[in-house]
């Protein structure tokens, strides 16, 4: 099962603010033995989001999507979602008592009344409105939920804001709840060596040759000016432990063939 991101906003876009989602997910997903299998990044544009999320539904992935799901007039993604879906928005009703409790905290946290008929209350549970069908997701930090829904073709995506203290302990709980059977399924690794000087056209037959011959995937990684290696490619193999220790080894040897000058072996992930 592929693991897909999904994050909206102009402000991402346009260099306001910087993206912290990524490397946050991929390591909220490595601690549990999964990886990042691809990431869109969609500006505030409706039609966009829709098709993006139309995508998603359809791609049978788990797919997490961040930011859009507030009340103004610039978060676009509940709708998007529910005409991806060809459903109705609703209020869910759990999602509408978590308003409600959050409205009483701020009143009494600022010593007012609490007030559900104002209008701004009224407003607030726009933030409940969510496509027919959708299952939330709690959030933590100030119980405004987030939400998940199932497309007709297995894709599931689940709905965060675009907050990082409410965002990944979201994720970490839909993770925790829906797809521990999926955790520390295999052993995945990746080992690479430092390669001076070579061209990675030179070395191109040697990795397509691994890949045909082994259960994993090449990498390189080419540096033209690293303060140590200068001119070099990290060159390696990733995948199941058992499948990569082989295919590191033959690795190797294809490149003493070559006659390259072979730097620091590194090795990363889960063994």
């Amino acid at each position: 099962m592929n693991f897909g991101l999904i994050i909206i906003g102009d402000e991402i876009l346009s260099g306001k603010r910087t993206d912290k989602h990524l490397a946050q997910a991929i390591s909220i997903l490595g601690a549990r033995g999964l990886q990042v299998a691809y990431a869109h990044y969609v500006g505030d544009d409706p039609q966009r989001i829709t098709a993006t999320l139309d995508a998603a539904f359809a791609s049978g992935d788990v797919v997490f999507s961040f930011g859009g799901i507030g009340a103004t007039p610039d978060d676009h993604t509940r709708q998007c979602a529910a005409r991806a879906l060809g459903r109705d928005l609703v209020l869910h009703p759990q999602a509408r008592d978590l308003i409600w409790e959050r409205m009483k905290d701020i009143a009494l946290e600022n010593g007012q009344p609490y007030e559900p008929d104002r209008s701004d209350n009224q407003h607030r549970l726009n933030m409940g409105m969510f496509p027919a069908g959708a299952a939330i997701i709690p959030n933590p930090y100030n119980k405004i939920a987030g939400f998940s829904c199932q497309g007709a073709q297995g894709g599931a995506v689940h709905f965060v804001p675009g907050f990082p203290v409410m965002a990944w302990p979201m994720v970490e709980w839909v993770l925790d709840a829906h797809y521990a059977h999926l955790f520390n399924r295999t052993d995945w690794t990746e080992k690479s060596v430092i390669v001076m000087g070579a061209m990675e056209a030179t070395l191109t037959p040697l990795m397509e040759d691994i890949e045909r011959s082994h259960a994993v995937k090449v990498f390189s990684l080419p540096s033209v000016d690293h303060p140590t290696y200068g001119r070099h490619i990290e060159l390696g193999v990733k995948g199941e432990a058992i499948a990569v220790d082989g295919a590191f080894n033959a690795l190797k040897l294809g490149l003493d063939s070559f006659g390259c000058t072979l730097g620091p072996e590194i090795v990363h992930g889960k063994t």
